[in-house]
Parts: structure tokens; C-alpha cells; sequence
């Protein structure tokens, strides 16, 4: 076989296998073989660069980054619709819409689905193949943006036939792009972790995402898509309603929405928009209302369209559940990072089922420009229906004793200068983001540190937590360094004198600092709360690099953003060995910009000090996932390729070792159940994961059969 030939074998054969996975959740292939097939996939492309096709399997993990932004016509404009707040002008559409409508349609008239808060997208499929993804833009024009379109896993790069659907020549579908709710959280939560600023809303993260030029951004954001319209169909005979269009395109694999309904009168409309509003907080996009249009596409051509939208769509919007309440106090928190972050105290207010006493400031450039007063009459509203923040202030009840919040000019816990990071210039520079306390020494930022530290996800230190830690602090016993907690056993008779510090506590501390010891180099890297390494980077740089001293020795292009190509870690590591590195393709994790902030804390005083001091204390510095991921020849387990989901209380295993002693074995553990999950391990009190797997028959193990298995295989003593 040539290796054109081989190309497009692999090409088809992993597009069947994402359309599997990702649409029809009925996979075939085991995610190694998939994962072996697309690194062949990459090699043969690389040795025979004429053959490439932007729609290859390959770019769905991000490509080469682009030099900028093509602004391209759309065939058919691409235009915004009409909104409404109000549902009596619903039903006036409706009358007016009925005006024109052919009385003999008598069934399906109007479908209705959610409104997703998203971005809208119109791709181009022609001859079957994604050729442009193009941005609404001023919807005559957009920007292409499908370098980053064309990383989401859902979507077909290339359409395949399918119930004898003959596809047309020119298809294009309009949809929405969106990033998933647990998505958006854990972006959030690692953009926390690394000293970064929170993106306020899934839309305005998503909005950001597909505008980077770097594919992998998009790529490490999975992003969904779903659609809702029509563009340029060059056969006029492939639907005759939106119904049938859309499913037409579903069997093709383009994702659409499960909540589309039909409806024929004004009042089983509103019936619709209130199931729908129902449904908001349990779908997994953020939706900001419902879409009503006539679902014949003749009557749309005949209702027409006004110069800047359609006179056959409207869309009801949900107002924003929104609070009126009082502004008590503003604290200024110092992070682990140092940056100094504002948050609101407010009196209790019940918003979107919950009971809000505190909400999100962002940052000082937006306390100023909100000119809020201590003391305010303040309106609170979730946005994504996720975060609380503040949106207005209602200047007209604000109180005579009312004081401007000012931000600090050091910071409030050690009164070191403050570094102060302003909007870009297009923005607003008379503005700022960030205000950061530049001494790394602050004992706020080393009480955090140290609470990070020895957190579940970091080290797992039982028995210190926040309180044991002020409490440490407070004494006289030596608490200013992450070593400090492994020197904390020198000192049992001083702990033994604070305050609820009994010898058992003192004793199940201890020893579960000691077990800490043996985590491994990406627990502690991400326990360390160094800026722009969470979790998921700490893990991506200890699959490149097998210890810290490594990592230490590894030269600034080493650490920068490269393409992945799934290379095995063995021939990885056989490259990174070589003379040339420059040519060796891997990922770390970090972008161009935290490369060289991670490679300058890596030799800074302060950092060689740190592990200088691990290294004396015994604190395992080598790669668990480096010798897990290199070593191929590991023999077949119960486990292999399988997908595993755990939950509930462990009595013999905490559950990150057993994840990763699971993953040594061949398996994908995943943080949720769904029909792609082939196992469920329950523990004690297994709650909704549990309760899932049974509806959907995934095979279930307690404990004790667990261990049964990893003792036959002899992965457990006996």
C-alpha cells in the first residue's frame, strides 16, 4: 500500500471513529488503538507534507498557530434575530406570521429550541468536506476562524453518506459554538489556581477561545457546537422544512439540539418556552432563551427578511434573574500568587436557588468604572447562571455615609508595593486587571501556598487543614516553607501545647505527611501553587520530562508550546536525547509566554532553595506518569482501555492512587459516568454516579471485588 493510500485509509477510518464517539456514543475502536492509528497518521503526514488536508483527523488536538484572521463574504448574509422579552409580543408574531402563512399547514407549523449562549458560527461544507468556518462578523462578512473550528471532536470534517442522504454540493449550516458548563468551570478553576483572571461567562470564554490564533487554545477548551440554521444549500430539493434539515444534518453527524420541538399555536409556544425555561439550569450550555420560527422553509422565503433580520424567527430571551441588595463591605484577598482579588459582602439574597452573600468583583478597573460605594444599593445576577457578580449600582438610593471603595496602594497583609497590570491600550488604559503583591515572602501568600499544598488534589495531607495551619503559624514553631511541614515532626512536644492539637491528631498528621513524600513530581509541582502551573500542565510537563532534575536541565525551547504528534514517551525520549531537539514535537502544557515564566522560576533562588531542601527531606522528585506512559510492553490487565469512573468512600484506597494505579494499567479514569464509561468502582455513600451507571447498565464493582482482581494480577498484597 503507498502511503497516500494509507493516509486515506487512516483518514476515514478515525473519522468514523470520532463520528462514533462523539455523535452516535457507540464506539468501536479502544482509545490506544485510536491513539497509535492517529500518531501513524501524524508521522505519515509529516513525511509526505504534499498530501496534506486541513480536514485531517490529525489537526483536531491544534495545529500550527495562524498569522491572522481572513475576513471572507457570506453566501447568504448572516443575519441577527429579533428578541423579546415579552410574551404577548410572541403572540403578535405569531398573528402576524399567520397572516402569510399558507392556513393549509396544519401541522408543525413552528419548532422551538433552546437559545444557546454562545458564538454563532456558519461552516461550509463543500463536496462533502469542511472547506471554511466563518464569524458572523457585521453578517455580510467574518472573520475564518477554522483553524479552531476544526479541533471540535463533535463535529465531521468530512460529511459521510448516510440513509441514502444525497449530500449537496455547497452546504452550509449555521450553529452556535459554545463551551460546555463543566467545561467552563474547570477553565475557571485552573485559571484560579494560576493566578489568573476568571473569564466572567461561558459565551465571553468561548468568544476569546476561537479568536486565538493558536488552534490548541481551542483544542484544550472542548468546545461543542450545535446548530440552528441554514446558509447556502446548492440543492434546493434537500429539505423542504427546518425539521427535516435538521434531520438530515444530524444523520451526516452535525451535532443538533435533543430539546427541538414543533408546536401550531401561540399558547403551545409559550407551553414550550416554559418547559424550556425549566430545563436551564440542567443542560450542560448556558442558554439565554428559546428560538420560535416557521418551519417551512417556502413560508420563510415568503415572510422575507427586514435589512437586518428575518421576519420568520424571533427568539423569547429569559431575563436574568436579578436582585436588588446591599454592598456591606469589599475585602482584598491575597492569593497564592500574590494577586490581591476584591470581593463583595452583600447582605443574603436568594438568587437562581441559591442563598448569595458574596459576589465576584473581577477587578479594580471594573470597581471604578461602576463607581461603587460601600454601602450601595447593588444589582446581583449570576452570570451563566454560575458566578455572582455585581451589575449596576442604583446610584439614587445610595446613603449619605456611603465611602468609594478604593483599592489598596500595598498590600493589606504585608505592606509590600503592589505591581499593577493594566487593560491593553485598546482597551481602556486608564484602567487595570491585576494588582499583585510582589513580595514572595507575604505571609498571606504562604498561608495560601501551604493550604494548597497539603490539599486533596496536591499533596493530601490529612489533618491540616486551614485552621490547623493558622494555628501553626501563629506559634513559634518554624512555618514559612513548604519543607516546613516535613520538619514539623521535630517538633511533636510544641504541637502538643496549641490549642485542639490531641497526640492522635497529632500522630495521623504526621503520618500522612510522610506518606505525602512519595506523590510524585506532578503532585508537587501543581501543589506549589507556582503561577501558570495547574493541575493539567503539572501533568503534561511530568510526561515529558522523567525527574525535576530533568525538567531543571531542560534548555527554554524545550519547555515552549510544540505540536502533538503521539509519538511513544520511548522514541520521545530517544529524540529529546539527540543533538537536534528543536525537532522533537511534544506538548507541555505551556504557552510561549509561561514558558519563560516557569523557566525563570525553575533557576531562581527561591526555587533551587525549594527543591534543594525536597531533595534532603526525601520527597519523591521523579515522574509517575513519565514511566507510566513509556512503558508500552506492560502486559494486558482487566483494565486495559477501559474507562472508569469512581465513587463513593474507599476503604483501602484514597482515590487519586488508585486513579493513578488504575491508569498504570492500561485504563482512562474519568471524573463522569456516560454511555462511553465501562466500569463504575462504588465505594461507600455513592450518590448520582451511581445511581447513573445503573440506569444505563455499566458494569459496577465494589470494593471487595476490586481487590479481589488486583490481587489475582498480583497489584495488591494479600
Amino acid at each position: 500500500m503507498t502511503p497516500k493510500d494509507r493516509i486515506l485509509e487512516l483518514r476515514e477510518l478515525l473519522e468514523r471513529a470520532n463520528r462514533a464517539y462523539y455523535t452516535d456514543a457507540t464506539p468501536f475502536m479502544a482509545d490506544r488503538e485510536f491513539d497509535a492509528l492517529l500518531e501513524e497518521l501524524a508521522q505519515l503526514e509529516e513525511q509526505n507534507p504534499q498530501l496534506f488536508d486541513p480536514n485531517s483527523p490529525t489537526v483536531r488536538v491544534g495545529g500550527t498557530p495562524i498569522k491572522g484572521f481572513e475576513t471572507l463574504p457570506h453566501a447568504i448574509p448572516m443575519l441577527s434575530i429579533d428578541n423579546t422579552y415579552n410574551e404577548q409580543e410572541v403572540r403578535d408574531w405569531v398573528t402576524r406570521t399567520e397572516k402569510t402563512l399558507d392556513t393549509s399547514v396544519q401541522s408543525d407549523r413552528f419548532v422551538c429550541e433552546p437559545k444557546i449562549d454562545g458564538v454563532a458560527i456558519s461552516l461550509r461544507y463543500e463536496h462533502a468536506q469542511l472547506v471554511r468556518a466563518l464569524t458572523r462578523g457585521d453578517g455580510t462578512q467574518g472573520d475564518d476562524v477554522s483553524h479552531a473550528i476544526r479541533t471540535i471532536k463533535a463535529l465531521p470534517l468530512k460529511l459521510a453518506p448516510k440513509n441514502n442522504i444525497t449530500i449537496p454540493d455547497v452546504l452550509e449550516v449555521r450553529g452556535e459554538v459554545f463551551i460546555p458548563l463543566q467545561e467552563f468551570e474547570r477553565i475557571n478553576n485552573e485559571r484560579e489556581e494560576n493566578g489568573e483572571e476568571l473569564f466572567m461567562n461561558p459565551r465571553n470564554a468561548c468568544a476569546g477561545t476561537i479568536k486565538q490564533l493558536n488552534p490548541k487554545a481551542a483544542a484544550d477548551r472542548n468546545l461543542g457546537f450545535t446548530a440552528h440554521g441554514i446558509g447556502q444549500v446548492s440543492d434546493p430539493n434537500f429539505a423542504t422544512t427546518f425539521i427535516e434539515f435538521c434531520t438530515k444534518i444530524a444523520s451526516l453527524g452535525i451535532p443538533t439540539t435533543d430539546q427541538r420541538t414543533t408546536a401550531n399555536s401561540a399558547d403551545e409556544i409559550l407551553d414550550e418556552i416554559h418547559r424550556i425555561n425549566t430545563l436551564t439550569h440542567k443542560l450542560d450550555y448556558a442558554t439565554d432563551g428559546v428560538v420560535i420560527r416557521v418551519n417551512n422553509l417556502a413560508q420563510q422565503d415568503q415572510l422575507g427578511v427586514t435589512s437586518k433580520s428575518p421576519r420568520w424567527v424571533i427568539a423569547y430571551k429569559f431575563p436574568a434573574e436579578r436582585k436588588t441588595t446591599r454592598l456591606i463591605k469589599v475585602e482584598h484577598q491575597v492569593g497564592k500568587t500574590g494577586k490581591i482579588t476584591p470581593r463583595a459582602t452583600l447582605d443574603p439574597v436568594h438568587l437562581a436557588g441559591t442563598t448569595v452573600t458574596h459576589a465576584t468583583l473581577h477587578n479594580y478597573g471594573m470597581i471604578r468604572q461602576r463607581d461603587l460605594h460601600i454601602g450601595d444599593l447593588v444589582e446581583v445576577e449570576k452570570a451563566g447562571e454560575i458566578i455572582p457578580q455585581i451589575v449596576g449600582v442604583i446610584e439614587s438610593e445610595r446613603p449619605k455615609h456611603a465611602s468609594p471603595v478604593t483599592p489598596p496602594s500595598l498590600c493589606p497583609t504585608c505592606d509590600a508595593p503592589l505591581e499593577i497590570e493594566p487593560f491593553e491600550a485598546h482597551e481602556n488604559p486608564t484602567l487595570e486587571t491585576t494588582r499583585r503583591c510582589m513580595n514572595p515572602e507575604c505571609p498571606a501568600q504562604i498561608r495560601e501556598k501551604l493550604i494548597w499544598f497539603v490539599g486533596r488534589r496536591q499533596m493530601d495531607i490529612d489533618s491540616l487543614g486551614d485552621s490547623t495551619i493558622h494555628l501553626i503559624s501563629l506559634s513559634k514553631i518554624p512555618f514559612n516553607h513548604f519543607a516546613d511541614i516535613y520538619k514539623l515532626k521535630n517538633y511533636k512536644a510544641e504541637l502538643l501545647e496549641l490549642e485542639r492539637m490531641g497526640e492522635k491528631k497529632i500522630d495521623n498528621m504526621l503520618t500522612s505527611i510522610e506518606e505525602s513524600k512519595s506523590r510524585g513530581l506532578s503532585r508537587l509541582l501543581s501543589a506549589m501553587g507556582i503561577r501558570h502551573i495547574g493541575h493539567s500542565t503539572a501533568k503534561a510537563l511530568a510526561k515529558v520530562f522523567p525527574d525535576y532534575d530533568a525538567l531543571f536541565n531542560a534548555q527554554l525551547h524545550e519547555l515552549m508550546p510544540m505540536a502533538v504528534n503521539r509519538m511513544s514517551q520511548t522514541k520521545r525520549h530517544q529524540l529529546t536525547s539527540s543533538k537536534d531537539k528543536l525537532d522533537v514535537e511534544y506538548e507541555t502544557g505551556l504557552g510561549e509566554d509561561t514558558a519563560q515564566a516557569f523557566y525563570a522560576y525553575l533557576h531562581s533562588r527561591v526555587a533551587i532553595d525549594t527543591f534543594e531542601q525536597f531533595k534532603a527531606l526525601g520527597i519523591d522528585l521523579t515522574s509517575h506518569e513519565y514511566t507510566q506512559a513509556d512503558n508500552h510492553d506492560t502486559e494486558e490487565s482487566p483494565f486495559t482501555n477501559k474507562t472508569i469512573v469512581l465513587t463513593g468512600t474507599l476503604e483501602h484506597f484514597k482515590r487519586p492512587e488508585l486513579a493513578q494505579i488504575l491508569e498504570s494499567m492500561g485504563a482512562k479514569v474519568s471524573a463522569s459516568v456516560s454511555a462511553k464509561t465501562d466500569l463504575v468502582i462504588a465505594g461507600e455513600s455513592a450518590g448520582s454516579k451511581l445511581s447513573k451507571a445503573q440506569s444505563l447498565n455499566i458494569d459496577i464493582w465494589d470494593e471487595q471485588t476490586l481487590l479481589k482482581t488486583l490481587k489475582d494480577i498480583g497489584r495488591y498484597p494479600s
